[in-house]
């Protein structure tokens, strides 16, 4: 009769057992099926290396820019050439669902007639108006806010 009991308890010991590992294996099956959901970061466009923007001082040359930084998103003339180097941040809480943008960049680098860089600029949104990021003003020049704008709204779209 001994010898039964301990059988018929080492069967419910293992049932048990078992019952645990599986209801253990669900768990772990949920989360990482909502692992998957976590959410995302997405990068777009020039990212801009760590302590670049300070190894470019007022007069180095175009071709020092282009090492340091490398090839810009797009130029344009205006009093001389200007690099625009162009970036988007956006990210999403939860998979499936809609990007969110948390950062739109223009890196704009001027130069003058002897193609050495005469300012920088990091333009980004600030309450909804393009803001100078190094300078800390609103730019109002009419030609440059001309060309900055329509490169704000080409960023917008997602």
């Amino acid at each position: 009769m001994n010898h039964t009991l301990s059988r018929q308890s080492r069967a419910a010991s293992a049932r048990g057992f078992f019952s645990r590992l599986r209801a253990v294996a669900a768990i772990g099956l949920v989360c990482a099926a909502l692992g998957g959901c976590a959410g995302e970061q997405f990068q777009k466009g020039y990212i801009l290396p760590e302590g670049a923007l300070e190894q470019i001082p007022i007069g180095a040359s175009q071709d020092q820019v282009l090492i340091v930084m490398g090839t810009p998103s797009t130029v344009a003339t205006l009093d001389g050439e200007v690099f625009y180097y162009i970036s988007q941040r956006s990210e999403r809480p939860v998979a499936f669902m809609n990007q969110k943008v948390v950062d739109q960049r223009v890196i704009a680098i001027y130069f003058d007639k002897n193609r050495r860089v005469r300012r920088l600029a990091n333009y980004g949104l600030q309450d909804g108006k393009i803001f100078d990021f190094i300078s800390r003003t609103t730019p109002t020049s009419g030609q440059e806010m001309s060309y900055l704008t329509p490169l704000f709204k080409l960023l917008s779209f997602n």
